[in-house]
């Protein structure tokens, strides 16, 4: 379904950037993106580049594929 992958990625930055304590606005601010497009991201309203699906994978330090994985990740990364 259109959007899926969106969503998914969403969910997973969500579960994640919560499992290492952040706060949306602390970890925007780290990415230095506005907090509104996390905000958009995590709720899965916005396209997301690659090159900034690396940059949150390695402010996570994780594995770029993670954050598009259907799998529920690991809340203790």
């Amino acid at each position: 379904m259109e959007g899926d992958l969106q969503r998914r990625l969403g969910r997973n930055l969500r579960i994640l950037r919560k499992g290492k304590g952040l706060s949306q606005e602390t970890f925007a601010d780290a990415l230095e993106i506005h907090r509104t497009y996390m905000g958009g991201l995590e709720r899965g309203e916005r396209n997301i580049t690659l090159k900034t699906v690396e940059r949150i994978a390695a402010a996570l330090g994780i594995d770029p594929a993670d954050l598009l994985s259907d799998a529920a990740p690991d809340r203790r990364v």
